[in-house]
Formats: structure tokens, sequence, C-alpha cells
């Protein structure tokens, strides 16, 4: 292939790709696309508040980012179904699948928590960032601050990949000054850990119960951040604090906290992070402040399409032709979107209109359109004769050729210039290898069929767009049956479609529904060697269940099974599958990833296989795991991953993803996401919470059961180079396995328990020959220095397989550090070749249980020491009143209002110490009541010689 070919098909590959089109050009950032869903009902104040929330977040990310970066130029993406304006324009590229910020309903009606869609490693961009339509206008803001800051906060997630300094699962932690702390960053930041509930318009605060097992507060325990503070870091633990302007750096960042940025980033600061993203390294702090941020209004439009198809000679070969047709038709049929514009053009040497854009609206449009088909493959092959039409902003071509064209280079800048967005199909070995949309001319693989398939709008509402129920071929020989079922779950069921394609004769065709019902005959187009059937209405839930006969020696058949949402107020259930990245060299591995969501709600418990296929056809399927081990960052998300490393030849490969639910695994998670915006549950004003509105309450058994499902999806593809020639040998072994993410500890006595899932030989398959674990009292001489680490002795710790769980208990034993507070610990995987993982994410324990008290905020004095405060529950709390010896008289500074509520039965001093007194008193229940000196005012009045007296008897 030529050089312009070249270009021209990784031209074909940027524009096709669902990321972001953000740039970064002189400090500021170009071309963010804010989408508003289509299902948002229209509302211009949205719009004014979008202006608003990007205009004050370009200032504060100027400032946090020591005058780096700001928000050059926004799109506002709007919904076709709002009314029309003289100032909106038509979209080039911009697409809702695209944008960096949706705004949309939340997944749960009162769930309006900001966060973003992050499943990727430290430091990589995210997917997406969620706000919903009370949050952008303000309504919201008591609970997660101002809007402007918040999108700084949720833009540092989408960005740079680092991720937040708080953890809900974790909210506090054993700190070296032996107190139980908040998780935050910085530790400057104030606050009360307190119960606080509200009811009946009545209101308790009570001061927070040690659990016994994890010597840490119990689970209804918050932490209640001072209004005024002074610290200014971090942005990443809570920007909605008036103080706070900068992200925590490597002075103050805080490595004790279990918060999700200290075990993503291994213990790194968000600022270091941040700092060694190429967004800085190609940038200079700006001497004069940015400008505002340009913003341009965008209207979703109808649809316009044109297929572009190739009829040159080479297209003869391999039933090429025929297969393209099949999938032209199916798309036809199926995929497209009523009230969509489409056209024809074929190309061989020169290029003709088929068909000039007719509005579908029902099948007479689209039988008219399959008329035009091409029906002879002859002549050379000019791919710039079949684009170079003038386009319109934001149409598409869809572009199907197999690239045997040596003259392509003319016309590259003419297509990089036009408005319109391709989709490029790439058929056949000799297509160029750097192309997003490909199938191999293997026809019993369906990937033609799944190519086409996947074109649906971008801009489509979700339950509009046709979804891939099933997608199997077969190649029969000895055996002339493919017998199988199809699932349709309630989600689905709407313009059912079933489609049948064969190589060299009509199979016999039977298909029943769930109450075993045969369906009506099938519609045969024996030219293009297929079948379909549109089920009318509603299909029926339950399993359908098919049986297709072949009439002829080794034949190919395939079956693909289309829906849509049964009702557009329920979200289906869909799957989204994609490759880490789109080219790659060896032994450098691949990661594999798919969603499986219903709306914005991650489905958990599926059972979900990726098949991947090289440019010659050959297949390897991955089981992929939401497990939070291996490629999975985070367990129970909904994104289901694995490494992919089998690699067989350089050049394309193909991924397609199946997901099945069944009835007693799948659920729909209610749990609230993950990097989402910290919500703050109250102020403490003037030494009083001020508590905010109550979010819904969530749990683990609050997940939803769902019946039996099945979804199919192409990912496209990725291309790998420098694969060693495996013709007489296997790949050499460079895979070491893969790291441990997920290790915990716990300690029982002077026992420390580990919990981890096993790695694999070959990352995340097979079995490690062996496991290293070091200790330390430093978590950073562990990171930085694992070596020469106290390493335990595991000579009964056998591996097991990769993906299943370990356990593994140890004594502390002896560390010859002095003075430490905790046992860090951390592992390292050895494999059959002597190739060893990174070292693990590092688990601790704590080698003291921790004063429940003072809080964060009780180091500082009380600025109310007047006013009364909360009761105590009972349970054991242990501390001194401290009454310098003055010979008369002794000042304990107590509360009378609250001595009156909690005064005990009697006090009395334990003892006398170099004229200190220590004060212990008693509760009715005879258990020591830990008093904070600013609980109580006693003023108590004795002469000289009656103080030992009192404190001998």
């Amino acid at each position: 292939l030529t050089p312009g070919l070249v270009s021209l098909l990784v031209l074909f590959l940027l524009q096709r790709s669902n990321t972001s089109l953000v740039r970064l050009n002189d400090n500021g950032y170009e071309d963010l696309v804010i989408a508003i869903d289509p299902g948002v009902p229209e509302d211009g104040k949205l719009i004014e508040q979008i202006k608003d929330m990007v205009t004050t977040a370009s200032t504060y990310l100027f400032e946090a980012t020591q005058k780096r970066f700001f928000f050059k130029n926004v799109s506002i993406l709007i919904p076709e179904n709002w009314e029309g304006s003289p100032e909106y324009k038509r979209p080039k590229h911009e697409s809702y699948e695209q944008a960096d910020v949706r705004v949309a309903a939340p997944a749960l009606p009162g769930r309006d928590e900001p966060y973003t869609r992050q499943f990727t490693e430290c430091g990589e961009k995210a997917e997406y960032i969620h706000f919903t339509p009370d949050f952008v206008l303000g309504k919201k803001q008591n609970e997660y601050g101002p809007s402007g800051r918040l999108f700084v906060h949720e833009w540092a997630h989408l960005r740079w990949g680092v991720f937040d300094e708080y953890n809900e699962q974790k909210p506090f932690y054993s700190g070296k000054s032996k107190k139980i702390e908040a998780t935050r960053c910085s530790t400057g930041i104030t606050g009360k850990n307190r119960v606080y509930k509200c009811q009946g318009g009545s209101c308790t605060e009570n001061f927070c119960k040690i659990n016994s097992t994890t010597k840490l507060y119990e689970k209804d325990c918050q932490f209640f951040p001072n209004k005024v503070q002074t610290e200014k870091a971090s942005i990443m633990f809570m920007q909605s604090i008036d103080s706070v302007l900068e992200f925590c750096n490597a002075e103050n960042h805080n490595q004790e906290a279990p918060s999700l940025q200290n075990i993503k980033c291994n213990f790194r600061s968000t600022w270091e992070v941040i700092s060694n993203s190429e967004d800085f390294k190609n940038t200079t702090p700006m001497a004069a402040p940015p400008p505002p941020p340009v913003f341009s209004l965008l209207r979703i439009s109808e649809r316009i399409l044109c297929l572009v198809l190739d009829k040159s000679g080479s297209m003869s070969l391999y039933n090429r032709l025929n297969r393209m047709n099949q999938a032209a038709k199916y798309f036809l049929l199926q995929t497209v979107e009523n009230g969509s514009w489409v056209g024809m053009v074929h190309f061989d040497s020169a290029a003709s209109v088929k068909s000039e854009l007719i509005q579908i609206k029902s099948d007479s449009e689209k039988n008219k359109l399959l008329e035009s088909l091409p029906t002879v493959a002859l002549g050379g092959t000019s791919i710039c004769s079949g684009i170079l039409n003038p386009q319109i902003d934001g149409s598409e071509i869809v572009l199907l050729t197999d690239g045997e064209d040596s003259t392509t280079g003319s016309c590259a800048d003419a297509v990089k210039q036009s408005g319109a967005v391709i989709h490029l199909i790439a058929l056949g070995p000799n297509a160029d290898s750097a192309v997003t949309e490909m199938t191999t001319d293997e026809a019993v693989n369906n990937g033609l069929i799944d190519a086409f398939g996947a074109l649906t709008s971008e801009n489509a509402d979700p339950t509009q767009k046709s979804l891939q129920l099933e997608s199997k071929g077969l190649t029969l020989n000895n055996d002339t049956w493919m017998n199988d079922t199809v699932i349709i779950d309630s989600t689905v069921g709407k313009d059912t479609f079933f489609l049948i394609t064969w190589e060299k004769q009509p199979p016999s065709i039977s298909l029943w529904n769930p109450n075993g019902t045969l369906t009506e005959a099938f519609t045969q187009d024996t030219l293009s060697k297929m079948a379909y059937l549109r089920i009318p209405g509603t299909a029926q839930v339950g399993t359908w269940t098919y049986s297709l006969q072949a009439k002829a020696n080794t034949e190919i058949l395939t079956m693909t099974v289309t829906s849509r949402a049964a009702n557009s107020s329920v979200p289906p259930i869909t799957v989204n599958a994609k490759m880490n990245k789109d080219t790659n060299s060896f032994p450098s591995p691949m990661i594999v990833y798919a969603q499986v969501l219903q709306g914005y709600l991650p489905i958990l418990g599926a059972s979900v296989t990726a098949i991947i296929e090289s440019n010659s056809g050959k297949t390897q399927v991955l089981e992929l795991l939401d497990n939070g081990a291996g490629a999975d960052s985070f367990k129970d998300d909904g994104v289901y991953s694995r490494y992919f490393t089998s690699y067989s030849e350089n050049g394309r490969y193909n991924l397609k993803v199946r997901a099945h639910g069944g009835t007693d695994s799948a659920r729909r998670s209610l749990q609230y996401p993950l990097n989402r915006a910290a919500y703050i549950p109250g102020w403490v004003v003037d030494g009083k919470i001020e508590q905010n509105t109550t979010r819904p309450e969530t749990t683990e058994d609050t997940q939803t059961i769902l019946e039996n499902f099945s979804r199919t999806a192409s990912g496209g593809a990725f291309v790998v180079s420098q694969v060693p020639d495996t013709t007489n040998v296997p790949l050499p072994d460079l895979f070491p396995p893969s790291q441990i993410t997920d290790l915990d500890a716990t300690s029982e006595g002077d026992q420390i328990n580990l919990t981890w899932t096993a790695p694999g030989d070959n990352f995340d398959v097979g079995t490690v020959r062996q496991y290293i674990i070091r200790i330390s009292g430093s978590i950073i001489d562990l990171r930085d220095n694992f070596d020469d680490a106290l390493q335990v002795n595991t000579t009964d710790l056998s591996p097991k397989e990769a993906n299943s769980k370990e356990t593994f208990a140890f004594k502390s034993g002896n560390i010859s550090e002095e003075n430490i507070t905790h046992i860090f610990i951390a592992i390292q995987s050895v494999d059959k070749s002597n190739l060893t993982s990174k070292v693990s994410n590092i688990a601790q324990v704590a080698l003291f249980i921790p004063q429940a008290d003072p809080g964060p905020d009780e180091s500082q004095p009380n600025p109310n020491p007047g006013e009364s405060h909360p009761n105590h529950d009972s349970g054991v709390n242990i501390s001194t009143v401290v009454c310098q010896w003055w010979g008369l008289l002794c000042l304990l500074w107590l509360s009378f209002t609250s001595f009156i509520k909690v005064i005990p039965k009697f006090i009395f001093f334990e003892a006398i110490v170099n004229g200190i007194v220590f004060l212990i008193s008693l509760s009715e229940d005879l258990s020591l009541i830990y008093r904070n000196a600013f609980d109580l005012w006693v003023l108590i009045l004795y002469p000289t010689t009656l103080l030992n007296s009192v404190t001998s008897s």
C-alpha cells in the first residue's frame, strides 16, 4: 500500500474513533464537547448554567494548575427534539457518544451525584463526566458544592486519570498519631467525626462508636468538615471548601489514608500525577490571565448518511461482493433509524451516484435503496472517486472497500478537510492494517454483518437503537444441523429481526417462540443468499429456539438477531466493547474492556466473553471478569476486563463481545457510582452541625436480580506489530504475572491475615511459581526499596490458578525499625521463567488500638465553650482531665449545663502526680466513660489537707 492510502486510512481511524476530540493548544483546551441527553426536557436555563459552570471552572482550573491550563472553546450539543434557533449550528464530528460531559437524567431518581466513568489505570484518560440537570441548574450545591469547582474535580479524573482522595468504603483509618482519622487530603482539613441523625424535626448528635472488629468507627459515623478553613488542599478531596484552591502535592499529600488516589496511584499525590502528564510536559505557565471560554451551540439534526460501496474486480474474490450486499441489506433493513437520509455511491476506477438522498420513513424507501446495490464486480479501485463529493457538516460516509488502491494519496488532504464523519469497513487481508472497523474473509465469523450492525447513530436515544442479541456462525461438515436458542428479555422486543445467511444453498429454517409455537415463514432472498423475519409488535419475552438444516456439504450458516427497546421509558441492557488502545507492539499486552449497563446502572454477575479474531481468521476466546483484579480496575462496576497476549501474527485483530445474564447470577447494581463527587453530609458552623439533605440510602442488598438476557457487540479492530515468527517455535515467554491490586490485611492478635486474587503466569492466565511477601514499618521504604524489606517465610504457600482467591497468615515477628505504628505488607509474584510482577498494592495493619477522640477538629480550642454538647452513648471511652495543683483549688473547665446532663453517680481522683490530678468518672452502668475536657465544667474547692484523704479513701 502506498503512503497516501496509509495516511488516508489512519485518518479514517481517527474520525471513526469514539474517543474525545479535546486537544490542548497554547495552554487552552479546545473542542470540549458537552452534550445534553435527548431525554432531558427542554430548558434554556440549562444552556446558560453550562456556560456559567465552564467559565467559573476555567478560572479555578487556571489557578489550581499554577497558571497552566484553561478552557478555550466549548461546544454544547443540543438534542434534536429541542426547538431550533438561528444561533444553533449543525455539528461536524461532535456527537453524544464522543462527548466529554453528558448532561443526563440520574441513573435512579434522586441520585444526582456527579461522577466520571473511569475504569482505566492511574494517569490514563477516563470515558466521560456525567452531570444531572438538577446539578447543573444549581439545585444540589449544598450537597456537592459549586458546579464550577466540581467540574475541575471531575476534569482531573477525565483528563489526567487521578482519583479521589477520599474513600467511602474506608472513610476512616488508624493514623500514625494513634488516632482514628478521616480519610482525606490534606490532614489540615478540620472537622468533626459524629453520628448525626434527624427524625421528626429533632436532631441528635453523638460521638462515634468504635467497631470491635475493625477498631475504627462504626458505619453511621461521618466526617463533618468545618465551614471555615484555611487549608488550600485538596481539590480531589473536597473542592467545595472555600479555602481549597490546590491539588495535594508531594509536601502535603496524606500517604497514610486509604484513599483511591493512594491505592490506584501507588501513594503519589494528585499533583505528581498531573505533573507527569503530556499536557503538563508540553506547556509552561502563562504570564497573563486567560480569556473566557468561547461557546458554540450545536443542535443535532437528522442523520445524513451515504453508503460508498466498492464494486471493483478484487471484490469478486472470496464471495466478497455478495457478503457486502448481505451486510448492506441488513444495515438498511434493520440498523439505520427511521427519519435518516440515506444515499448510495458505487465506485471502481470511477464513481457513480446510484441513489440520491432518500429519507427513510417506511419499507418502501428501504426497498428502493436495496435495488441500488451492486450486482457485478469489475474494474480497478479508486477510493478517492468514491468519497470526493461535496459533504454536509456532520454527514456520514460508510465506506466499504478491500483497500487495493494505489492512488489515494492524491485525496488525503481533501478528505481531511471534509465535514463528514467517515466509517471505514476494510474487507480482506490487503486492506490497510490501521483501520477501526475490519472484517476477514472468514464468513463463519459474521464479521461484516457485525461491523454494519455497529453503525447505529451516535446521537440517537438508546431506546431507539438496534441492539444485537445474537451473532453466530457455524461451518457444517458431517453434522447438517445448527440448533440453538436466543433470549429476548423484557427490556427489548420491539422491531425484533432474525437474519440467516448461507454460502451455497438455502437451509430449512424453523423458529419457535417461548410458547413452542412455530413462527411464520422467513422472507428468502436467494440472490443475496439470505433470509429474514421481523416479529410484528413486541416479541414475546423468553427463550426462542431455532433449528437450521444445511442442504449442502461443507456449508457455512450464520444467525443474527437484533431488537429495540420495548419501552421508551425503560432503558435496555446494553454492551459496549473496546480495547485499551488502537495500535500495539509485542510484547506489550492489550486490555479488553466490555461495559454491561442498563442506562447508567452497572449489570453485575454477567457471563462475558471476548472473541478476538486475527487477520487470517484465527480466533481466541477470553472470559472477561469484573473482579477488581488483574486488568480490571474496580470490582462490581459493570466493566468486565482481561489482558490479551495470545498474538498469533502481525496485523489487524477484530474484537467481538458476548454477554449473557442468568436468572441466578446477573443483577442490577444500585450502588453509588465510583469516582463520584464527595457528598457533603453537612458543615460545622460555629461549633454546630448544619446538616444537608440526606441522600437516599443504599446497601449491598439493594440489587435487583435480572431475568435471562443476551447481547453481542463489535469492539472494532486493533493493530499489533513486532510479533515474532511462530511458524516452528512458540512465542517467547516475555509476559510476567499481573500486578496484585487487591491485597488486604487484617490482624488477629499477633497474627496477620492476608487475602488477594491470584495472578497468572502470563498476566492473568496460568499459575505463578512463587510469591514473595515483604513487610516494613514504612510505606515509602516498602514501595521504593521492596527488595530490601524483611521477607516473610512463604514455604507453605502454594500458588493457585489465576483469579482464584488466595489466603495466607503469618506472625508479625520482630521488625528492627523503631517507633513503628503500622506494619505495611506487599507481594511480588514470580513466574516459571523467573519474570517478576510489579509490586502489589500495599496493605497495612495497625499495631495499636486507635484513640476515638479527639477528632480532626478537636485539637483546636472549642469555639463555643458555653454551649451544650450532646450526650454520649454508653461504651468505653477513656480520657484524662488535667488540673493544675494550686494549693487550695483545682479548676476543671467543664460546661455546667452538660454536667447536669451527664453527671455520673460519683467522681473520684485516681492519683496526683507532680501536682497533676487525673479524673475518672463512672457511668450508671459502672463502665469507665471517657470525658473530653470540653464536655464538662466543674469548680472544686477544698483545703490542701482534704485532697490526700479523698484520694486515699
